[in-house]
């Protein structure tokens, strides 16, 4: 009987290799090695590799595994078989919306009755998208077990993934949300090619350390000491990536009202250089938060607005758009809004504040700032509640409007 074949090994890293040059061997090695699968080619990306689906099959012999209720797999294809494995034990499977874009997480949901057949197609990145209900900050969820995707790991449990930051960033936001424990397993799947060395001083205090490695031969326990992130480190944390990442600006609120340090790595400098109309004009603010009404409205809540304030006109080349923000808890004030506004930087020209009717409407200058601070506030949650926000359905376009009727 001929031997097995030896399994490929990714070059040792060179003395003072960096994350980039660990990556770019492994990438090379499951390519240059015929391992590398679908999708194509592998580089920039967690690689997908032959036998995936035998590695993500022996999760099924983790006790953290079988004692799980809720499991959070990360939407890579490596992943697929673990995904697969959740839902036939009919686990709760939550899924990161990918980059982060519209939320943390998708809750998959198969039909009724669901097949081994449909099962599988769940766990696919077109059944996540047809088969799952978003879950907000205010989900409540409770990960019993993490499983990331990696593009290198050591034995120890430092771990390099392909180096754009979400698995770290996930982790840390399911800590900051409560989702996760400090000793809640983490588990990576990978080819035995790309388990190699890595330097501790490559890892940063954001960096996920990982307790189980699953490769298609071998399962590691790493017993990892190094301690994993214990919340968002803000200072690490851009302007650039609370605009790529909404719900991160609605976290960033909350430790805010909490009290925490949330500046951020550009904040100093931008806030130096910031031009006077880029905060608010609290009396301006003040004046358009008011209700005003006019004399002969008969019902309570119906607020009419003259059209000399509210009909289009130009700001610079755009024509005046409003957002519409409902779903507002009664025990929140207009101030808690402006400051959310603030720290979201969807200032707006005028706000309409209606309190009573649980809502408020937001003026900007055009329609592409309208549409830019509705991405800003995805994600908002004000006094415990996800607050809705939109265009607003009827823009004030002529005379006088009511705008009572966005429900």
């Amino acid at each position: 009987m001929a031997a097995p074949a030896p399994v490929p090994v990714a070059a040792l890293p060179a003395p003072g290799a960096s994350k980039r040059d660990i990556r770019q061997k492994v990438w090379d090695c499951l390519e240059g090695s015929g391992l590398a699968e679908f999708p194509r080619p592998v580089h920039g990306r967690i690689p997908n590799f032959k036998a995936s689906h035998q590695a993500c099959c022996s999760i099924k012999e983790l006790d953290a595994f079988n004692r799980a209720r809720e499991v959070k797999v990360d939407p890579d294809k490596p992943l697929e078989g673990v995904r697969v494995a959740a839902l036939q034990a009919r686990k709760t499977l939550l899924v990161p919306t990918p980059r982060l874009r519209t939320g943390l997480f998708n809750r998959i949901v198969p039909p009724p009755g669901a097949t081994k057949e449909m099962l599988r197609i769940c766990a696919t990145a077109q059944g996540v998208k047809e088969h799952s209900v978003p879950v907000g900050l205010d989900g409540k969820a409770r990960v019993d077990l993490v499983v990331v995707g990696s593009v290198a790991v050591s034995e120890k449990g430092w771990r390099i993934g392909k180096g754009e930051g979400y698995a770290d960033m996930e982790y840390a936001m399911m800590v900051s949300m409560g989702a996760v424990q400090e000793d809640t397993p983490v588990v990576t799947i990978v080819h035995d090619c790309q388990v190699v060395d890595i330097a501790e001083e490559l890892l940063g205090d954001h960096d996920l350390t990982v307790d189980y490695i699953l490769t298609p031969t071998r399962t590691i326990k790493t017993n990892c000491k190094r301690p994993k992130p214990q919340g968002i480190i803000w200072s690490k944390v851009s302007y650039e990536m609370l605009e790529k990442i909404p719900i991160l600006k609605s976290l960033r609120y909350r430790e805010k009202q909490a009290g925490r340090d949330v500046t951020l790595q550009d904040e100093h400098s931008d806030l130096a250089n910031a031009d006077t109309p880029a905060v608010f004009n609290e009396k301006a603010i003040e004046d358009n938060t008011r209700p005003r009404a006019v004399m002969g409205s008969a019902q309570t809540g119906q607020h009419y607005v003259p059209s000399d304030s509210l009909s289009p006109r130009s700001e610079g080349s755009g024509v005046v758009t409003t957002v519409f923000v409902g779903n507002i808890p009664p025990s929140v004030r207009v101030s808690e809004l402006k400051c959310a506004l603030r720290e979201f930087h969807a200032t707006p020209l005028r706000l309409n504040w209606q309190g009573a009717q649980h809502r408020a409407f937001l003026d900007y200058r055009d329609k592409a700032t309208a549409e830019s601070a509705v991405s800003s506030l995805k994600g908002l949650s004000l006094g415990g509640n996800a607050v809705r926000v939109e265009l607003a359905k009827n823009q004030r376009n002529k005379g006088q409007v009511e705008i009572n009727s966005q429900k």
